[in-house]
């Protein structure tokens, strides 16, 4: 906190350089920084100026240099215990949040990465479908960490310029499990995450932070629970009533094969599917609704394409992510 001659003359100092470049009849804070709207009357050059002048030289150099140490002051307390700095632009900025949990001397340590995004923004899951690129985290120059699991909440199909991308339209929040080297000592994360956004264009994005996780009060604990609950719940094939993979065979039909995927979920609910190779490398089709389901279920099909050069789809296991509105399965299953 400033006060007194200190807090005058922060405020008076600002105010006179920015009116000083401005001009008389322009204010540093006459607009809003999104809607343009005014914020506040112009002020009056001549009297701003008055009344800087009329504290003494010592009182204002004080002030500058209490100013000045407040202002770093502020710029660390900007970033919580619980919580990096927001790293970005105007289209996206990323951060790492911590939970409150003690720090556990066998169990991970939960935390997780927080991606904020502009309206109309998007980015993309861990597999992106038919576009786009998954995000890519760096955790080099981590402290007391064994290892770091990203974890993903249940995605959705995007539309893009004629194409089925997979990701999120929102502001998420990444789950992380983090294993440490020692138990019971503080860890520190340190990321580097690439990831691209994207509205009509995409674009490459970049963010670092660095957060201890020392097991304190956390904020972030209702948001990063809500995340975890949004995370696909692992399943086995034919198992579930309300939501459930109950079949997947291969088709043959005009010379090319086919996946035929049948799903039960409640009968009012949007469905939607995905499919992902046994590794990064293959580049599964989207799954699209198609008719031919038994009664009470819904049918879902993907051409069998993508695989990398020199693998087999004959006994590939490929993972099955089902969502239905706020519930989601994931089931690894063979091609047969």
């Amino acid at each position: 906190m400033i006060g007194g001659d200190a807090a005058a003359a922060c405020r008076f100092m600002y105010l006179s350089i920015d009116l000083a470049r401005a001009g008389p009849f322009h204010s540093p804070f006459a607009h809003d920084e999104f809607s343009g709207t005014l914020k506040v009357s112009p002020l009056d050059q001549t009297s701003m100026t008055i009344a800087f002048n009329r504290l003494r030289r010592t009182a204002a150099l004080r002030a500058i240099a209490i100013c000045a140490m407040s202002f770093l002051a502020a710029g660390n307390a900007s970033a919580a215990d619980d919580a990096s700095r927001w790293d970005g632009d105007a289209r996206s900025a990323m951060r790492l949040i911590a939970s409150s949990s003690a720090t556990p001397v066998r169990a991970p340590i939960r935390a997780g990465i927080e991606i904020r995004l502009k309206n109309g923004w998007h980015t993309y899951w861990r597999y992106p479908g038919d576009a786009g690129v998954p995000p890519r985290f760096d955790f080099a120059g981590s402290q007391n960490v064994k290892s770091v699991e990203v974890l993903w909440p249940a995605p959705r199909r995007i539309p893009e310029q004629g194409l089925v991308a997979i990701g999120y339209t929102g502001d998420v929040i990444l789950p992380l499990a983090v294993v440490p080297q020692n138990g019971g000592e503080p860890v520190t994360l340190r990321l580097k995450l690439d990831y691209a956004v994207c509205e009509a264009l995409c674009v490459p994005a970049e963010g670092k932070a660095e957060l201890t996780l020392s097991g304190g009060p956390s904020s972030h604990d209702a948001a990063l629970a809500a995340a975890e609950a949004r995370l696909p719940h692992k399943s086995a094939l034919g198992e579930g009533a309300a939501l459930a993979i109950k079949s997947v065979h291969r088709e043959e039909a005009g010379g090319r094969a086919r996946i035929l995927v049948d799903v039960a979920a409640p009968p009012a609910a949007t469905i939607a599917l995905f499919a992902e190779g046994p590794t990064p490398e293959w580049a599964l089709p989207v799954p699209t609704a198609v008719d031919g389901a038994p009664k009470g279920l819904q049918r879902f099909a993907f051409d069998l394409d993508g695989a990398p050069p020199g693998a087999t789809y004959d006994g590939a296991a490929i993972a099955l992510t089902a969502v239905a509105d706020d519930s989601a399965i994931e089931v690894v299953t063979r091609l047969d």
